[in-house]
Order: C-alpha cells, then structure tokens, then sequence
C-alpha cells in the first residue's frame, strides 16, 4: 500500500506544478501571464524532479501508466502492480489539477476563452490531425521510455518479503527532470506533449466534473490520442530494448 501512496502523491505534486504553471501562463490577470512555452517546459521538468524525489524512495516514482507499462513489458516490473499503479497515478493526476484549479479560480473565473481554461487540465494539438498527433505522443514517450529503460540499473525494494523493482527512484530525480524537459523543448511542440495517460486523463476527467465557469468542452473525441499515444510508444521503446538486449548490443 505504500507503493501506491507513495505514486498518488507523486502525481498529485507533479500535476499541481504542471496545471499550475499553464494556469499561470494562459489564465488572465496572473503575475505569469504570457510567460511562454519556455517556462511551461521548465516547470513540468521541475515538477517531474519534486514528483520523483518524493516517491523515488517508496516506489520508484513512475507517475506515469507509460512507465509502468514500458518497465513491465520490459521485465524490469510485475505487471501485478501495473493495475494499482495506473490507478494511484490517475488519482493522483485528479488530485493535483484540483489543486491548482483552487489556487488559480480567481484567474479561471476572469478568464472568458474556454479553451483557456481547460488548457492547465488537458492536452490539445496545435494543428488537429489525429493520425500526426498520435505519431507525436508515440515518439514523445518512446523517447522517454527508452532512456529510462537504458539508465535504470534496477535496486530491488523489499516490501512485505517481495521484491521490487524501483525505477526511475535509481535513475535519479534531476537526469529525469532534464529528460521530461528536452522532450517538451524538442517535440512538444505539436500536441502538448502529454506522454502520460494519468497525466492527460485524470485533469479532463476533473474539468468535466469541476464547477468551473463558463467552460467549453473537455474534447473527449480527442482524449484517445494522449492516451494510447504514450502507451503505444512505452511498448515500442520495451520492443527495442528488448531485441537490442538480446542481441548482446547492451
């Protein structure tokens, strides 16, 4: 249970940076108004740093169903605990966008473009062509995956007699954070570069369900692509290091 704790507070911390810093960045009147992508970027690589030196320690700080998945196919994770990871990172994902929702409600409610409100809760693309999007969040978090994968030595965690395998924790919080940061400087610029199921899902599941006015929509015809995307491209990046692995490449 700890693991699972452990994964919900380290997404709760790493959406509350990551909706604040786009709440602060598209909502009107707030002291970071048009700061720009730049900021966006460095903030959700810093988010990415608090989340995983938190819960590094307990349970390998995925914070990510890419994660889970990608060291699972990999054979680096029992796919046991994938469930309650993905579940524990979906709330956690909920949790801190209702967070930086209440920090910033003032500014939401000064704030008339929909898509302006909605923007620190869900991904959208820049231009809409779902088949070039999802080859975006496809390569966006096979990229992820990989490095991940070849920069994990695996330290085994030892939990009511199981061992377990700690992930990015091994990998260390400010080589992740650079990772997260490059990709969203580099490829992000295409569909926000979600690259987390948890992290695109649970805020559009909160902005349907928060009182927040003068919504729009929160464009479940596109909510697929964020989530299959990065689960599309962990299996690819596990592919990969799989066959290079047994090739004896590694």
């Amino acid at each position: 249970m700890d693991t699972l704790i452990a994964e919900f507070v380290g997404t709760s911390l790493l959406i509350t940076m990551g909706s604040g810093v786009v709440a602060n960045v598209v909502l009107n009147k707030t002291k970071g108004n048009n700061a720009g992508w730049m900021v966006i970027t460095t903030a959700w690589a810093l988010g990415v740093f608090i989340g995983v030196v938190v819960a590094g320690p307990h349970s390998g700080a995925h914070l990510n169903p890419a994660v889970s998945i990608g060291l699972a196919i990999a054979g680096l994770f029992d796919w046991a605990m994938v469930p309650g990871y993905i579940f524990a990172q979906i709330l956690g994902a909920m949790f801190g966008s209702g967070i930086a929702w209440l920090i910033y409600k003032d500014h939401f409610d000064a704030t008339e473009d929909p898509g302006s409100k909605f923007a620190p809760f869900g991904t959208a693309p820049a231009i809409r062509n779902l088949p070039s999007n999802l080859f975006s969040e496809i390569i966006g978090t096979s990229v992820l995956i990989i490095v991940i994968l070849y920069s994990t030595n695996p330290v085994i965690q030892y939990t009511d007699g199981e061992q377990i395998p700690i992930g990015l924790g091994a990998l260390g919080a400010l080589p992740v954070a650079f990772l997260v940061w490059v990709i969203g400087l580099a490829l992000g610029g295409t569909t926000g570069y979600a690259i987390n199921p948890a992290r695109d899902f649970g805020p559009r599941l909160m902005h349907q369900l928060l009182p927040i006015k003068g919504k729009g929509t929160s464009d479940w015809a596109y909510s697929w692509v964020p989530v299959l995307g990065p689960i599309l491209g962990a299996a690819m990046a596990a592919g990969i290091f799989l066959l290079l692995s047994e090739g004896n490449l590694v």
